[in-house]
């Protein structure tokens, strides 16, 4: 249910897309009027978001990881895993979002003779850092589009991209890896039946609609006439509020514009927000530091506190008589 909806629903959104471009008085509509909106709602509620999750009450620290906390020195510490300084906080996220710690230690079980095994999985923390170091590289190209002059990075990445020089115009590799790395993430889900079974609609949508905009990016390179001097003075018009929309750019990069629209409103409420979440995350953004350091809840209720000592005076005669040891006999 949750594969055929989401795939019909992008279908549909780029069917849209084709029928409104396709009447000369809607480019403006999908050219200009629907690129602001969608970035307007991206950065209103990237926003929203990342306020929302920031005011969330954290009053002290419990960070749950399955490393050593810093303690006695003959007992090993997990410097990483459990950082007791900033230091070790910003190395730890670091790892995370650059290389997937965490999904690297990713681990798998299944019986063997009745026995419950564990083995490594690899294979999808692999497909997730190609698509997402794919996705990133893609993006850097594309701003060619929107400077003027080029930035001089961007040009070495499209030549160490395209380093294979296969096909006319050349045929980059991220754009293969994108396209290969959301297609083994779509399979796995079909494909293993515990996945399959938990899998919404909202985890197959944007698999499609990013699959959808990177094959629709592939036809308006190789396969369409597309003018890229008209797209160039799009997208500058966008960026710097003096929208225009040149004749001829093609119809194939409108349906491409749309569905990258839709990914960008979409994207703050979905779980693509863990691009933000991730640094607010309290099991990654705190030290373990809570056998060394007390932390007290500001908001604890005031209660009467009564010590040990205030106890054995008012029942040190019933403590003797019951033979309980008492610090004071008098």
């Amino acid at each position: 249910m949750g594969i055929g909806f989401s795939l019909f629903a992008v279908v549909i959104l780029a069917c849209v897309a084709l029928a409104g471009v396709g009447a000369a008085r809607f480019h403006y509509l999908f050219g200009v009027v629907i690129p602001y909106i969608s970035g307007g709602i991206f950065i209103l509620g990237f926003i929203w978001r990342v306020v929302k999750w920031a005011a969330s009450p954290v009053p002290f620290h419990i960070t749950t990881t399955c490393g050593q906390q810093k303690s006695l020195p003959w007992i090993k510490w997990s410097r990483f895993e459990n950082p007791a300084d900033t230091l070790g906080v910003v190395v730890r996220m670091a790892l995370e979002v650059f290389l997937f710690r965490s999904l690297f230690r990713n681990m798998k079980s299944e019986l063997k003779d009745q026995k419950l095994a564990y083995g490594s999985a690899k294979w999808l923390w692999l497909a997730g850092l190609t698509f997402h170091y794919a996705f990133l590289t893609v993006l850097v190209r594309h701003s060619r589009f929107f400077t003027e002059p080029i930035p001089f990075f961007v040009k070495w990445i499209e030549e160490l991209d395209g380093l294979f020089a296969i096909a006319v115009p050349t045929v980059y590799m991220t754009d293969v890896a994108l396209v290969l790395a959301v297609t083994y993430l779509f399979l796995r889900r079909v494909v293993i039946p515990q996945l399959r079974y938990i899998s919404l609609p909202a985890d197959y949508f944007p698999l499609f609609l990013i699959l959808g905009i990177a094959i629709t990016g592939i036809i308006t390179r190789h396969f369409s006439k597309v003018d890229l001097l008209g797209v160039k003075n799009l997208a500058m018009g966008l960026f710097t509020f003096k929208p225009v929309v040149p004749d001829g750019i093609g119809l194939a990069f409108f349906v491409h514009l749309f569905l990258v629209c839709v990914l960008v409103a979409y994207f703050p409420f979905s779980k693509l927000m863990h691009m933000g979440g991730i640094f607010l995350s309290p099991t990654r953004n705190m030290t373990g530091d809570s056998r060394r350091k007390r932390h007290v809840n500001p908001w604890n209720y005031p209660v009467k506190v009564h010590t040990y000592e205030e106890y054995e005076n008012e029942f040190r005669d019933k403590m003797i008589q019951a033979g309980l040891p008492v610090e004071k006999r008098e």
